[in-house]
């Protein structure tokens, strides 16, 4: 008996020193992957590999913080649960790749290619997005597009603003601030007759509410944008600001539309 403990414990301390070895990292882990299309687990944070070659490349769980991957091939490529917070992806392809559980804060997704790639729900919500392609719906929420609609606005960029706050609406249709900020984006393209359905609508929508001021003024404001003077009415407050040029249109109702929603995370 004494000799057969004796056996366990000898065993016992050669499975604990001869445990997997620790996954590579720095230029070990780089030189893997090149030459496997293969690192999991690896420790690649601020690796430069802009313009790499690496699809169907298996990078499940490895570290990518900081990394460069501009302009990179990543079609079908494994990144479940990699962390890729303040990666570089601008300009890279990413179609068909697997993104479950990868960490995206701070990430930039710009112009990248992720026709087909699978990403958690919301998985975009703190990552930069703008003019990628290939989104699922499920990868962005109101808040996401809403708030990205507001940053495109105030550089100016009313057709992306258009875009974006009708994506907004379209994941929530209820949502009054998306109905007037896309009303704001038309009116400044030119499109006064769909900046006034959008202004009634809102309109609509903040009277169900109970907010009857801000619906009135949004009634001032779409009366404003059609080309019959003589009919205006008048009044007081903000509306009758608009009415009367104090204001244009996009000025007063600025402040209402371009408030920024809180990302939904975790969902």
């Amino acid at each position: 008996m004494r000799s057969h403990l004796q056996l366990l414990l000898a065993f016992a301390l050669i499975s604990s020193t001869t445990s997997a070895p620790a996954a590579p990292k720095g230029d070990a882990a780089l030189i893997q992957l090149l030459l496997t299309q293969e690192c999991r687990q690896c420790q690649l944070q601020g690796v430069n590999l802009i313009h790499a070659q690496l699809q169907e490349a298996d990078l499940e769980g490895s570290n990518l913080r900081r990394a460069n991957l501009s302009q990179a091939r990543l079609d079908g490529a494994n990144l479940r649960g990699a962390d890729l917070s303040f990666t570089s992806l601008h300009g890279a392809s990413l179609r068909g790749a697997k993104l479950q559980g990868s960490k995206l804060v701070g990430t930039d997704l710009r112009e990248v290619d992720l026709t087909g790639a699978t990403l958690d729900p919301n998985a975009l919500e703190q990552a930069h997005w703008r003019s990628a392609i290939g989104l699922q719906a499920n990868t962005q929420s109101h808040a996401s597009l809403h708030n990205t609609g507001v940053a495109a606005s105030e550089s100016g960029q009313w057709g992306d603003a258009e875009e974006l706050f009708g994506l907004a609406i379209l994941k929530q249709p209820d949502a009054a601030e998306s109905w007037t900020a896309r009303g704001i984006a038309r009116e400044q393209l030119g499109k006064q007759l769909l900046a006034i359905q959008d202004f009634n609508y809102a309109s609509q929508l903040y009277a169900k509410k109970g907010a009857h001021q801000t619906a009135e003024q949004l009634n001032f404001a779409a009366l404003s944008l059609q080309e019959k003077p003589g009919d205006r009415p008048s009044g007081n407050g903000a509306g009758s600001a608009v009415l009367n040029g104090l204001l244009s249109t996009s000025e007063a109702l600025l402040p209402m539309a371009m408030k920024l929603f809180l990302p939904v995370l975790g969902i």
